[in-house]
């Protein structure tokens, strides 16, 4: 017998709940953070932790008002009420249900659970929340979760809390929200593969039986959890966060090589160093609506002295004069020249290489053929993750589909400049040996 997170003592009422939690499940009952969400794969105790989220938080919040919620009715019905009504038979927690208004009473602290399905969002307005909880968020649509979050707003409550748990489902608004780019307040925890022992111990084949039943990249999302790109060949398949991913530190002694693509919305950039001949993305520079000037200007503000210099790269697009008669890279030039002692040096080609070389050559950075890691990239710089994991090709083609979100491909673009000028292996060229540019 051991006691859940929602364990509370009230008076002379003290609940004891059957309940070993695996230790994803106690991060997230642990977590104090105001929108929380638990992601896992399946067989991770998604569904469990949210019932006993939804329990101790209408214990912490006697007399209040929570909503447990589910992406349909069915969904709710089968799935999510069926969990928390065996919870509660199964340790005898004193309820009363109401099947007309699909309500909840929790008799030893009279708080009050709604239970509702989020495909009729449009109708989640009115009362004031202590708390809610979604079951499978990645198949509610995201104006559901902002609703509920306008909700919650008690005054009376003790604890305020939004939590969430779910299956990944490829770069979607759960993924953007709670883990590309996680919004202040928010908190998430991932579940890895295989830790629930409990399942394992009834099912020790569980997971194995599963590979017969689906593809590997289904696979490898339902099963391992992983956040994949399931509807088109992803252009650079090798990144990996586990071996692409680290903290980097600037380093005095190196020149900054800063990559540009001169794109208006946003100005992209990024700045990196060559350490040992790896390439260390360090940081990244965008902009929306910006000109090349405050690009500049961005620039020296994060890096204001580097006594080994500066070395420009970029697409042979910069070379284009605009109406004011000025290129990309004399507006570059003549900035630095005037804000900064620091040398600068360029090198851009005169033409562009090949799509498809700058692609091959990224991933061999990425990871080679014989496994080298040759390019490392700072945690901070999410658009440039981003890209790496969401751009992808034109179905049944070669070509990279740069309509699908225009946020995507100019971090990565520029970062493929800068490796051609850098890392191209030198071919042979006749009986001469030299660099092939296209």
């Amino acid at each position: 017998m051991g006691r859940t997170p929602a364990d509370v003592r009230l008076g002379e009422v003290a609940r004891d709940i059957a309940y070993h939690p695996l230790p994803s499940q106690q991060k997230f009952h642990d977590s104090e953070a105001r929108f929380k969400g638990f992601s896992g794969p399946i067989g991770s105790g998604k569904s469990q932790a949210v019932c006993h989220e939804a329990i101790r938080l209408s214990y912490l919040n006697q007399g209040r008002l929570g909503l447990l919620g589910a992406p349909t009715y069915p969904m709710l019905r089968d799935a999510t009420q069926a969990a928390l009504f065996e919870i509660l038979d199964g340790n005898k927690i004193p309820f009363d249900h109401s099947k007309a208004e699909n309500t909840l009473i929790m008799r030893d602290t009279r708080s009050k659970i709604l239970f509702r399905p989020m495909d009729e969002f449009e109708r989640l307005r009115g009362t004031n929340l202590a708390w809610f909880g979604l079951d499978e968020l990645t198949y509610t649509q995201e104006e559901a979760w902002l609703r509920l979050e306008g909700r919650l707003r008690d005054p009376r409550a003790k604890r305020l809390c939004g939590f969430a748990a779910w299956t990944p489902k490829g770069y979607d608004w759960v993924y953007r929200r709670f883990i590309a780019k996680p919004v202040r307040g928010y908190e998430t925890i991932i579940a890895q593969p295989r830790e629930n022992r409990h399942l394992l111990q009834q099912i020790p084949d569980y997971y194995d039986r599963l590979k017969d039943s689906y593809d590997d990249r289904f696979y490898q999302q339902e099963v391992m959890g992983l956040y994949l790109n399931l509807d088109a060949a992803l252009v650079y398949a090798s990144f990996t966060r586990d071996e692409n991913l680290a903290v980097l530190s600037f380093d005095p002694g190196l020149p900054l090589l800063w990559a540009l693509d001169f794109n208006v919305d946003p100005m992209s950039s990024l700045v990196v160093q060559l350490v040992r001949g790896k390439v260390r993305v360090l940081d990244e520079i965008v902009l929306r609506h910006a000109t090349t000037r405050e690009a500049c200007e961005e620039f020296l503000k994060r890096f204001p002295i580097d006594p080994a210099g500066i070395v420009v790269y970029g697409d042979a697009s910069g070379y284009q004069q605009h109406t004011t008669g000025a290129s990309d890279y004399d507006i570059i030039h003549e900035y630095f020249q005037i804000h900064s002692a620091m040398p600068v040096k360029y090198k851009v080609p005169k033409s562009n290489p090949g799509v498809r070389e700058r692609i091959n050559l990224t991933n061999a950075r990425l990871r080679s053929a014989a496994g080298d890691i040759g390019l490392l990239v700072d945690f901070k710089c999410k658009e440039l993750i981003m890209d790496f994991e969401q751009v992808s090709f034109k179905a049944d083609t070669y070509q990279i589909d740069k309509d699908r979100d225009r946020l995507r491909t100019h971090l990565s673009d520029a970062l493929g400049y800068l490796l051609w000028q850098e890392c191209m292996p030198v071919k042979a060229v006749g009986e001469q040996r030299g660099r092939i540019l296209s």
